[in-house]
């Protein structure tokens, strides 16, 4: 549950629509808006391989209003954004291999929908608030470490590209038409309701259902560093972005509370899982060594100078929550 106390009394009878909220950071943050008394309208496409999962709404499912739709569909979203006081902004193809093999629609959804949703909130609700879920990949490969907002951008990837498209749109937006936005960019998200089937939104859930199977899972390298934000710190800041108006118009770096090596990460899982489990460590594979970052890790001073944010869950917290909300409920999510 988020932490922030002003929530409720900030987004009590607020119209709030979340794209992509069937997914895992949309359905976690759901949750705290409706317990605020938020209206809630959820909007997602359901199509299997972007992570959106009814199940993720179980408990509010009668506390939400829930329209399949694609966010694609400008007939849709113009009608989606009416009246709506608050739109976060989480719909997207987050898989970085799924982009080089399949282009045109990553630019789709990634690009020219986020242009979509732009038009139809300045046509049809321009007071509107948004929340853009951006990423920590458009920075490509860092040349210092940690990464801040001042870092180049250099995406080594098509959903890179498009999602720093993506982002620019909003922000541009917000400088010409006065569409209020901020871009939140995130680094490895983890926590319940993350997608585990497969490694399209990251590897770190992968690891999480093998090892709730009680099979072996593969580390990549294993020296590499990174940093992990526990979804509901990750709520947090979209909650605090969309209340603050110093936000509007920028851009946030969200991080971790410590930077990892992935064989550490693997160590730390099996901990958290009782000491049970066990990984091999394995070379890079030939089609994703092209377009890895390497080490990665950022800072996150300007959002917490902005916003008072910071990450409080622990990463071994984290862990255990997480496998925790898995065993209870794997089934659901295979």
């Amino acid at each position: 549950m988020s932490q922030n106390l002003n929530h409720a009394e900030h987004f009590a009878g607020k119209h709030v629509l979340i794209t992509g909220g069937l997914g895992f950071i949309g359905s976690n943050l759901a949750r705290p808006l409706v317990a605020a008394g938020a209206q809630v309208t959820i909007v997602d496409s359901l199509i299997p391989q972007y992570g959106g999962n009814l199940f993720n709404v179980d408990g509010i499912q009668d506390c939400v209003r829930v329209n399949i739709a694609d966010v694609r569909d400008p007939h849709s979203m113009a009608y989606l954004v009416q009246e709506q006081d608050y739109l976060f902004n989480l719909a997207g193809q987050t898989s970085h291999l799924d982009s080089m093999a399949n282009p045109h629609a990553d630019l789709e959804i990634n690009c020219r929908a986020q242009l979509s949703i732009l038009e139809a909130c300045q046509k049809h609700n321009p007071n509107v608030k948004i929340v853009f879920a951006s990423t920590r990949q458009i920075y490509g490969k860092p040349d210092y470490l940690p990464v801040d907002e001042a870092h180049p951008l250099r995406p080594v990837d098509v959903n890179g590209i498009n999602k720093m498209a993506g982002e620019r749109y909003h922000i541009l937006y917000n400088n010409v038409y006065g569409i209020r936005a901020t871009a939140l960019r995130l680094t490895n998200t983890y926590g319940p309701r993350m997608r585990i089937r497969d490694a399209r939104q990251t590897f770190l859930g992968l690891w999480i259902r093998l090892i709730a199977q009680g099979r072996p899972f593969e580390v990549w390298d294993g020296q590499q560093l990174r940093d992990f934000t526990f979804v509901d710190d990750t709520v947090d800041a979209m909650l605090a972005a969309a209340m603050n108006e110093r936000a509007n118009g920028r851009v946030f770096n969200l991080g971790g509370e410590r930077a990892i090596t992935l064989k550490e990460l693997a160590d730390l899982l099996i901990q958290a899982n009782g000491g049970e489990g066990r990984y091999e460590i394995r070379s890079f594979p030939p089609n994703r060594k092209p377009i890895d970052i390497g080490d990665y890790y950022a800072d996150y001073t300007s959002i917490s100078e902005a916003l008072g944010w910071q990450p409080r869950v622990h990463l071994r917290e984290g862990l255990e929550l997480t496998l925790k909300f898995f065993r209870q409920h794997l089934e659901k999510y295979l």
